[in-house]
């Protein structure tokens, strides 16, 4: 028995299954409590790039990326299914936050999750803004509720945007 060949499929079923995992906690996110999920017609690229329109469409601004799949493919020579995460926030919203809750400055930017599905379209995915910050209600009051309800407004016009077809 030759152990090339043997090696090479526990390769393929290993890299299939990791493949499977990221695509099954992906899907998972809409089950995740105080989260929204939004699947879509889109492919991942562009929604990537309606999130971009989205987000300047609402004057907030795009203040992180993170992709996984960019950093698998420059770093291990890895291709992964589409991931990023886009980080969002303004200094309308970071003034009045801070003044409620010095504490809840950690959360910002608010990030939108954009995943790659299976059959080729794409999910966006976040954390609802008064979820982010419910640790912080206590501290930051009304102030930061009412900012937290602002901002649940906003993130759904500007999901719906960019999930919208």
């Amino acid at each position: 028995m030759r152990l090339f060949p043997l090696a090479v499929i526990f390769t393929a079923v290993l890299s299939g299954l990791v493949f499977l995992t990221v695509i099954a906690n992906a899907s998972s996110l809409a089950s995740q409590p105080g989260w929204s999920a939004i699947k879509t017609s889109h492919d991942y690229a562009t929604l990537v790039k309606r999130v971009n329109t989205a987000a300047k469409a609402h004057k907030i601004g795009i203040v992180s990326r993170a992709s996984a799949t960019v950093g698998a493919a420059r770093v291990l020579k890895k291709i992964i299914p589409g991931n990023m995460v886009v980080g969002l926030y303004h200094p309308r919203f970071a003034v009045p936050m801070l003044e409620a809750s010095i504490a809840a400055g950690i959360e910002a930017p608010i990030r939108v999750y954009i995943t790659e599905n299976t059959d080729g379209t794409a999910t966006l995915s976040y954390k609802k803004p008064s979820t982010v910050f419910a640790p912080y209600m206590k501290e930051g009051g009304d102030k930061l509720k009412n900012l937290a309800a602002e901002l649940d407004t906003l993130f759904a016009s500007l999901v719906k945007q960019a999930t919208s077809n």
